[in-house]
């Protein structure tokens, strides 16, 4: 049986993270999934899944992404259900993402978009390629490789 889940969306707001009770960290958000068609009125149309994740992933998701953040997940489809508070049944249907890419552009992110920017400038600045050798022979000794 196969139960295989690839979605590309954006967050519909922040990560949730949460711990266990034995403190295994969890989070869950909402994925904005564009439909491939346009509906009659030719308006795009979208679905929203929820994500859960777990451990590691989890606290980097709730790291990284924030609300509009575009990422790709790959994880399973999980139902559960639970009684609810007002005692009627409640059936809940997520994917239960197994790796969760960020697929923002560094220039998405405003901390390492400056940080390029920095790089950028210190570089003109110096205006000195390492690279250059003026057409002369460079002398690479066995001891200047890494193996």
């Amino acid at each position: 049986m196969i139960n295989r889940v690839v979605l590309v969306g954006r967050l519909t707001k922040d990560p949730d993270l949460r711990y266990t009770p034995n403190g295994v960290p969890v989070a869950n958000f909402t994925l904005a999934v564009n439909r491939p068609f346009s509906n009659q009125n030719g308006e795009r149309e979208a679905d929203f899944i929820n994500i859960q994740v777990w451990r590691k992933p989890a606290e980097n998701a709730a790291n990284y992404l924030k609300k509009g953040s575009l990422c790709g997940v790959d994880g399973r489809i999980q139902t559960r259900n639970f009684e609810g508070q007002d005692g009627k049944r409640v059936y809940v249907t997520e994917v239960v993402a197994d790796s969760v890419q960020f697929l923002d552009s560094k220039r998405d992110n405003q901390q390492q978009g400056s940080y390029q920017n920095n790089n950028r400038q210190n570089y003109q600045q110096n205006k000195q390629d390492p690279f250059a050798n003026d057409g002369q022979p460079i002398d690479i000794q066995d001891d200047d490789l890494p193996f």
